[in-house]
């Protein structure tokens, strides 16, 4: 009787053994994805689309990777233009006029793009995205008759900002600026698209 009851015991103890193995263990490392105060690779691409009207004239994408819960990613992209300054010197004698001289100073044109990310739980990401571009034109009013004789050749330099914020999730895709340029009649809007890395 008591080698039978020894036998049981030990024949329960290994079943409950086996079964402990099996049962997997929570990593205390393991946080799910996209959960608060976690880091997530991201890919956030922005495109920048001009308009004439109906008809797209320009459409330059940018992608980003961005670290979720962590310091913004930065975009520049451009290049320096240079303006030419014409000052008059004073008049030298036995000259009809004074003699003009010239100078040239830079200016940046281009595109500046900071985002910066946080996970907000349920597979959503905040996104907080600050986009400045600037670009140069010779004719300031096309089609304006004398006005644009006098404005030809003169750099215009037009540009434009926006900042905002908002939530999305993987593979999703919005609007969230479009202006229209008050000289040209351009619109220029911002798509913006956020997908998980891969």
């Amino acid at each position: 009787m008591k080698r039978w009851l020894l036998a049981a015991v030990i024949a329960a103890f290994a079943v409950t053994n086996a079964l402990a193995q099996d049962v997997p263990k929570p990593s205390p490392q393991e946080k799910p994805a996209g959960g608060p105060g976690s880091q997530v690779p991201l890919n956030v691409q922005l495109v920048l689309s001009r308009y004439q009207g109906e008809k797209k004239i320009s459409s330059l994408p940018y992608m980003l990777g961005v670290l979720t819960n962590a310091q913004k990613t930065s975009l520049r992209v451009g290049t320096q233009v240079p303006v030419v300054t014409t000052v008059f010197g004073p008049k030298v004698e036995g000259t009809p006029s004074m003699i003009p001289q010239q100078s040239y100073t830079y200016r940046d044109v281009g595109t500046n793009i900071d985002c910066q990310a946080q996970s907000v739980g349920s597979g959503q990401f905040s996104l907080n995205v600050t986009v400045e571009d600037s670009s140069i034109q010779l004719d300031r009013s096309p089609g304006a008759g004398d006005q644009k004789q006098v404005l030809r050749d003169v750099p215009a330099f037009r540009s434009f900002r926006v900042a905002f914020a908002t939530v999305l999730r993987d593979g999703q895709t919005m609007q969230f600026a479009s202006a229209t340029d008050p000289v040209s009649g351009e619109v220029l809007r911002v798509d913006v698209t956020l997908t998980l890395a891969k």
